[in-house]
């Protein structure tokens, strides 16, 4: 079907749905219009837009046999030669197939991989970042387990960030990040390589994924902190085996033993549902353990080298020298460019 057939037919479905709102329907039928309306007026406005440039190309073309507005005319085309072709890709961007799980909340699992106490310290960091970068966006950071091994290194990070569209701008943050620096520990000046894994995942509710608690061995224990600080002596800390899948999620961050089951609950229907998210797509790779791969050094979407001050993303070739705003929280740049990148692709697919 031809682009303007299609936004033909979306504009003619938006006039209908108008039509029937405005007739008083109520209830779920109401309710199920409205939502199509909403999801279909951003594209709806830009064939509005693209329908009066049109036009006023098709009158410039026409001033143009006018002597006294010929040069009006050439100034409007040169101007809509651009403006066109602008909005149409804005319009097949907006018309490219949604992910579903993109409006929704995540789980964030960042965990030290090649490099000992360095890539602890640098897990930390990431962390750090990344709830920065919540902040900046409005968006809540619950830190569900945060295990230290002492000096500021972390074992493991994992926190549910909760916001509109919060795995569509972080999903692409999945994967092997590499850190390249002196550490401090260091005394010939030498410069070490290390590595962290990071995984984002969707959010999912209860209705997204069952559950049988038959297929879940819960085992409960006493939580254990570093150097043995802040030890309970209840068994507070909760780990969930989900038998089909092997999947194991363990919990002490919290001194209830309720509130560490529904945390771990909570990061294994996350688990589950991308697993599910996988099987479904499994050309586009979005299954947890391609996501974050095997932490080896040469396997990276992304280098942190802080003696050059630069940070890369290896798949998109994009080198930015701020390494410390990034580290601030400041990775739009990077995630736009990502999506970007993404879009294209996906455009070019279609074609």
């Amino acid at each position: 079907m031809s682009l303007a057939l299609k936004l033909d037919r979306i504009a003619a479905r938006a006039e209908e749905l108008r039509a029937l709102l405005g007739e008083g329907l109520n209830g779920e039928a109401y309710v199920k219009a409205s939502r199509e309306l909403s999801d279909i007026e951003p594209v709806v406005r830009r064939i509005g837009d693209l329908r009066a440039a049109e036009r006023a190309r098709a009158e410039a073309e026409t001033m143009l046999a006018d002597p006294d507005m010929r040069e009006l005319a050439e100034a409007e085309l040169y101007e809509l030669k651009d403006k066109i072709p602008a909005l149409e890709h804005e319009i097949r961007v907006v018309l490219l197939p949604k992910d579903e799980a993109d409006a929704r909340s995540a789980i964030l699992e960042i965990r030290p991989a090649a490099g000992g106490d360095e890539a602890g310290l640098f897990a930390a960091e990431l962390f750090a970042m990344y709830q920065k970068y919540a902040d900046s966006r409005g968006w809540r950071f619950e830190i569900l387990e945060f295990v230290e091994t002492g000096l500021g290194s972390l074992k493991e990070g994992i926190a549910e960030i909760t916001g509109r569209n919060v795995f569509a701008r972080l999903k692409y943050e999945s994967g092997v990040h590499r850190v390249q620096r002196v550490p401090t520990t260091e005394s010939q000046g030498r410069i070490h390589t290390s590595t962290v894994t990071v995984a984002v995942l969707p959010e999912a509710e209860e209705v997204d994924v069952q559950v049988d608690e038959g297929d879940l061995r819960i085992d409960v224990y006493r939580a254990s902190g570093a150097g043995g600080q802040h030890v309970n002596k209840t068994e507070s800390a909760v780990r969930i085996t989900h038998i089909p899948s092997g999947i194991v999620v363990a919990m002490q961050e919290e001194r209830s033993q309720h509130k560490n089951r529904a945390k771990a609950m909570k990061i294994l229907r996350a688990r589950l549902f991308e697993q599910q998210r996988a099987s479904l797509h499994a050309t586009r790779a979005a299954d947890r353990k391609s996501q974050v791969g095997t932490g080896d050094r040469s396997e990276r979407i992304r280098t942190y080298n802080f003696p050059q001050g630069r940070v890369s993303d290896h798949r998109i070739n994009l080198t930015l020298y701020k390494i410390d705003r990034v580290m601030q929280g400041d990775l739009d740049e990077f995630i736009d460019a990502l999506t970007a990148e993404d879009q294209a692709a996906r455009l070019a697919a279609e074609e």
